[in-house]
């Protein structure tokens, strides 16, 4: 049995917020919404993959809680561009992975019987509350584009997430948008990041290491 060759990946790799998604098979099935890195060593877990309303099905049946965010395995990227995002999966494979969000109903709550009973008496309408829950681990982080940077514990805010850059797989960097220490974005190693949570990322800069931080102009030739 033989296995094709994988195609040949550029060494740094500039995930772009926004970057069209395309399938092994020609597909565009949507857009790049947000990434999963692990919460200690940031290593890039899957990219979260928001479908396009054709490709999810949405423009045909528009249920309220059909999801249209699916995580893929950063291993099934197979080639990215600045503006476009290949896997090595077919859209018949992407159509089977799992939905991100999932929904269902919370645990009964005292008073809810009687609040359905009083909805079906008065026959207006009660719905039950829902809890979203999110595929992914407790040591895992979503960082999404706007996400805030922060100074350590200052309380400063250095600016928001604008992309991120990988280098053979593996988080190289954040690509900062400036808020007040910059004019232009800056490339922001992941040497200079610490534990972070869903709400922000935090930098471990001295005033020296920020004087010396560039600004980032990313290359849009393989």
């Amino acid at each position: 049995m033989t296995t094709e060759p994988r195609p040949p990946r550029r060494a740094v790799e500039d995930f772009h917020f926004g970057a069209r998604v395309v399938s092994a098979d020609g597909r565009h099935i949507g857009s790049l919404n947000f990434m999963i890195v692990d919460g200690e060593s940031f290593d890039v877990h899957a990219i979260v993959v928001k479908e396009t309303h054709h490709f999810s099905g949405h423009h045909l049946a528009g249920a309220a809680l059909m999801e249209d965010d699916v995580a893929i395995p950063v291993a099934a990227v197979r080639d990215v561009e600045r503006d476009q995002i290949t896997l090595s999966i077919t859209s018949a494979e992407a159509r089977r992975t799992e939905p991100y969000l999932t929904y269902h109903y919370a645990p009964v709550e005292r008073g809810d019987s009687g609040r359905l009973l009083m909805a079906d008496l008065a026959q207006t309408g009660y719905a039950p509350h829902m809890v979203e829950e999110a595929q992914k681990r407790l040591d895992e982080l979503e960082i999404h584009r706007g996400e805030n940077v922060m100074l350590g514990l200052t309380g400063k805010r250095l600016g928001t997430v604008r992309d991120l850059v990988l280098d053979q797989g593996e988080l190289a960097g954040v690509v900062i948008h400036p808020e007040g220490f910059f004019k232009e974005d800056v490339l922001l190693q992941i040497r200079f990041l610490g534990r972070s949570d869903d709400l922000a990322l935090f930098a471990h800069l001295s005033e020296a290491d920020i004087a010396r931080l560039t600004p980032f102009h990313p290359s849009r030739t393989p």
